[in-house]
């Protein structure tokens, strides 16, 4: 009987059951990785291209300059 209590903490141990603990890290792991890879597309799509701005070019500096 008190050896059943032992074995049944010893599933239980995050250091001792290595099935446990290595699923459980693997979900963090993938967990981290989503959020990283989630974050960089959200940084990516804040910082994106919005158009050609129009600018004003003077006109003595065209291909054909106009002069007064």
């Amino acid at each position: 009987m008190q050896n059943n209590t032992q074995d049944t903490a010893a599933k239980n141990d995050f250091g001792r059951n290595w099935v446990s603990s290595s699923r459980f890290l693997f979900h963090i792991q993938l967990f981290a990785f989503v959020a990283f890879v989630m974050g960089g597309c959200y940084g990516l799509y804040s910082m994106r291209y919005k158009g050609k701005p129009k600018v004003e070019v003077p006109e003595s500096t065209q291909y054909t300059p106009k002069y007064k």
